[in-house]
């Protein structure tokens, strides 16, 4: 495995999801009836990981999960959407990590994570894994692992010339600096950039000034989504910023659409590296548009048979 070429590495989290679909968001202390619940595969860095293999890139995941019922059925999840595990570990220190989402009806959701295994993966694993991310053209990562994990795989891929992708999400208001001059592209939400920039981000002019608060810190460029309202994208070495607006589309179910985002645009970074960014955010855009149509997380991200040909 660690000779072969790989488009894309995703250092990063799993979930198990536990979906329970409601009328609505229950209030403190209140109990409501929901009408459906399942059992699905989620976690920021599963996700984006299972969207670009979907996509036709080939992919590695380094990540961690529990020697229990939830860590195995992820692994074949992995096997089964044709991902590389070679550095899937399994520990009995920690359960597989875990979310709680409730979604209503107008397809708003609210989650509570129980980490368990995944913050147990280290530095140890990482230097084990070298040989593999030299070999990627793009890596992957986001906070839902130890920060300094994150940032140590981001450093390792910058080391050895392979392009980064870093999604600061969950978000953390003191993420650390070095953060910002590892990510050759720093795609975050409207809310992840306001909480790192301090400043409200409501519309495109916001985001502008967001996206060149965080250029300012490092990065090579910024990609900010703001749902329905398209991306911005800054470049550093550009002197203007690019809004890319989003195709119109019924949401049924918004989870998991960062991710479906990230995992395309990883997939077009690998593929397409002499593409401009703000095509790849387009293309991406739709990738995930088409996600969110559909309820689930990695249940709703198309394979490349069902998307148009012309983004490809």
């Amino acid at each position: 495995m660690t000779e072969e070429a790989l488009d894309v590495m995703v250092v990063g989290s799993c979930m198990t999801d536990l979906v329970s679909q409601a009328p609505r968001l229950p209030k403190a202390g209140e109990t409501i009836h929901g009408h459906k619940f399942f059992i699905g595969f989620g976690g920021k860095g599963a996700n984006q990981c299972i969207q670009a293999a979907r996509l036709g890139a080939k992919t590695a995941m380094f990540c961690k999960v529990g020697k229990d019922f939830f860590g195995d059925n992820y692994i074949q999840n992995f096997k089964d959407n044709g991902v590389n595990t070679d550095f899937v570990g399994q520990t009995s220190d920690a359960a597989t990590g875990a979310a709680s989402i409730i979604v209503n009806s107008a397809g708003e959701n609210a989650i509570v994570i129980v980490a368990g295994a995944n913050m147990l993966l280290g530095s140890e694993e990482l230097q084990e894994a070298l040989p593999a991310i030299r070999h990627a053209k793009v890596l992957v990562c986001q906070l839902e692992i130890s920060p300094q994990t994150s940032l140590q795989a981001l450093r390792m891929a910058q080391e050895n010339k392979v392009k980064t992708i870093f999604n600061p999400a969950p978000a953390i208001p003191d993420l650390d600096t070095g953060f910002y001059r590892a990510s050759d592209v720093f795609c975050c939400n409207e809310s992840e950039a306001e909480l790192l920039t301090g400043s409200s981000v409501l519309n495109v002019e916001d985001a502008h000034r967001a996206g060149q608060e965080l250029l300012k810190r490092g990065c090579g460029s910024v990609i900010i989504t703001l749902g329905p309202q398209g991306c911005l994208v800054l470049e550093a070495n550009k002197s203007t910023y690019k809004h890319v607006p989003a195709t119109a589309v019924t949401a049924v179910d918004t989870t998991g659409a960062g991710d479906s985002f990230i995992g395309a645009l990883a997939f077009y970074m690998a593929h397409y590296p002499t593409m401009p960014l703000e095509e790849m955010v387009r293309r991406a855009n739709q990738v995930a548009g088409v996600s969110v149509q559909t309820v689930g997380t990695q249940t709703s991200y198309p394979h490349r048979k069902d998307l148009p040909a012309e983004l490809f």
